[in-house]
């Protein structure tokens, strides 16, 4: 789905110079851009990038131009999940166990603290996987009421993704709110994220969820419109701030 250039213009131009660098954050961004609605997109938006490594929000003004709202101080929240769902003697990965686990539990069992850190966008995880840890220690082996913890931590995770990302979405007046990376496909987080919010929430396909190359050539299509060719030297950035 990577309109405005015929096969043939494209090829002519990639080979001027092939290259390339992608953010991979960034990469996870432009995955809802290969989704049915994307001719509905209309900045600014808000995206909230949940994964693994990274819990981000970031205010999207038009293509390639980004302001980092805030972020995870600790534990990404997908850490989170993984590392939770090893306490509860789920597989891995931790997400999509944690959410199986918790359709058959009661997001109310435990009140585990919810991760407000005292910035205004940013995430902390940390104190909520060290609440579950001690609560794990108070049963005996093969005694843990599995479910409902799942869904106590999960209820916890989930309302503070939708508590700060709707706060930040009506103090920046975004026309809508996207979710990507890899916890964009917890259900919990769709369901509360498209009830809470009076703006529109779009989410990639679950496919389009997890690392994948289709999302960096999405990436890679808007900066090639934009003029940007990179030289065979480019290296390996980790820290390569997005935009």
């Amino acid at each position: 789905m990577l309109v405005g250039l015929n096969a043939a213009k494209a090829l002519a131009m990639a080979r001027q110079k092939p290259l390339l660098g992608i953010n991979h954050i960034e990469g996870h961004i432009y995955s809802l851009w290969l989704t049915e609605n994307a001719s509905e997109i209309e900045f600014p938006i808000l995206t909230l990038v949940v994964s693994g490594g990274h819990t981000e929000l970031y205010l999207m003004t038009g293509h390639g131009r980004y302001q980092h709202l805030g972020g995870t101080l600790d534990d990404a929240a997908g850490e989170a999940f993984d590392k939770v769902g090893r306490l509860l003697g789920l597989p891995y990965p931790g997400g999509p166990a944690i959410d199986k686990a918790a359709r058959e539990g009661n997001p109310n069992a435990f009140r585990f603290p919810r991760a407000m850190s005292s910035e205004a966008y940013d995430f902390s995880f940390s104190g909520l996987k060290t609440a579950v840890l001690r609560a794990t220690k108070q049963y005996d082996e093969g005694k843990l009421p599995v479910a409902d913890m799942a869904a106590s931590f999960q209820a916890a995770v989930v309302e503070t993704l939708v508590a700060k990302t709707g706060w930040a979405a009506e103090q920046h007046g975004v026309t809508a709110v996207h979710l990507a990376g890899g916890v964009s496909a917890n259900s919990q987080l769709r369901e509360a994220m498209a009830e809470r919010l009076a703006i529109p929430v779009r989410t990639p396909p679950p496919i389009l969820c997890t690392d994948n190359a289709a999302m960096i050539g999405a990436a890679a299509h808007w900066r090639f419109l934009a003029g940007q060719r990179d030289a065979l030297s480019l290296d390996v950035l980790p820290n390569w701030a997005v935009g």
